[in-house]
């Protein structure tokens, strides 16, 4: 097997997509839909259901992915053994994180380890909380920040940097805009926006619903960016529940209150860090990353 073959595998079957996961490779579309029939003839067998213009994973597929991330992993690993990095940190480091933690965590981070390290060209690539970890179990992201605790996965490694608190935000002039804390029963039958579901942001204020049972808040809005959805907040349109530093800068401004949520299991979320499992070992600029990382976010 081919490794621009598995490549072309993992980045199809991580979309679903055929565009996307050209536009990911940077291929042209037809050259990704040859590869996939060049692996599949190899293999003999299917990895891809066509069925109604939609993509999905045969059983075989679904086994093979597993296996692909490991051997583009080893590949990676091999590479960067034999050569300079592997002696002292250089090259290009990859770095993935939620969109708050890219803004408000990272800078510090990146700035320390530039200084430390100058020879490492540092990228940056910003996404969801599921994207993020499924580039990582890829290969195509070195370290990633995000909240929550990171899935178990035996291609990956993860810490805890520390805890953020959690905060409900609310509009200027809302009920709960003037309290110097809220708990679980203060929120009762608000109205609520909330990133989409399978965002940490989003399983944090589930929890809290399940937790409160009926009268809980109603989710009725979704918003993607969390940008987006601390202005819909400051427009009237409901509370929100997010990590205090995701809403230093509006509220800051008064343009949202940031109340702390007080005597709920969601009222803190770990800063996590995952890195593929190995990484540390193979290459000095990923270790020393950690080690940044570690210095200057864990309290």
């Amino acid at each position: 097997m081919e490794l621009r073959h598995l490549r072309a595998f993992r980045a199809v079957a991580g979309t679903l997509n055929l565009t996307r996961a050209a536009a990911e490779l940077n291929y042209a579309q037809s050259s990704v839909t040859e590869q996939i029939q060049s692996l599949e003839a190899e293999l003999g067998v299917r990895l891809f259901d066509r069925a109604h213009r939609r993509l999905s994973l045969t059983p075989a597929g679904e086994r093979l992915v597993e296996y692909a991330d490991r051997m583009l992993l080893l590949a990676r690993e091999a590479r960067a053994a034999v050569g300079e990095e592997a002696r002292e940190p250089s090259g290009v480091l990859t770095v993935g994180g939620l969109e708050t933690l890219c803004a408000h965590r990272l800078p510090a981070v990146l700035a320390r380890y530039r200084g430390l390290y100058p020879r490492v060209r540092v990228t940056v690539r910003q996404g969801g909380r599921g994207e993020v970890y499924d580039w990582v179990r890829r290969g195509e992201v070195d370290v990633a920040l995000t909240y929550g605790a990171a899935p178990g996965d035996k291609l990956t490694t993860s810490e805890s940097l520390g805890t953020e608190r959690l905060v409900v935000v609310a509009p200027p002039g809302h009920r709960l805009a003037s309290a110097s804390r809220v708990s679980g029963r203060d929120l009762r039958g608000e109205p609520f926006l909330a990133t989409p579901p399978g965002c940490g942001f989003r399983e944090m204020l589930d929890a809290l619903i399940r937790a409160l049972g009926p009268g809980a808040p109603v989710v009725d809005t979704e918003v993607a960016s969390l940008a987006a959805l601390c202005r819909c907040v400051a427009a009237g349109m409901g509370c929100a529940l997010l990590p205090e530093t995701a809403v230093a800068g509006p509220a800051s401004r008064h343009e949202v209150a940031a109340v702390p949520l007080v005597g709920e299991e969601a009222a803190r979320t770990d800063v996590t860090m995952t890195w593929w499992h190995g990484a540390e070992h193979a290459r000095a600029s990923v270790p020393a990353f950690l080690a940044t990382a570690r210095a200057a976010l864990v309290p």
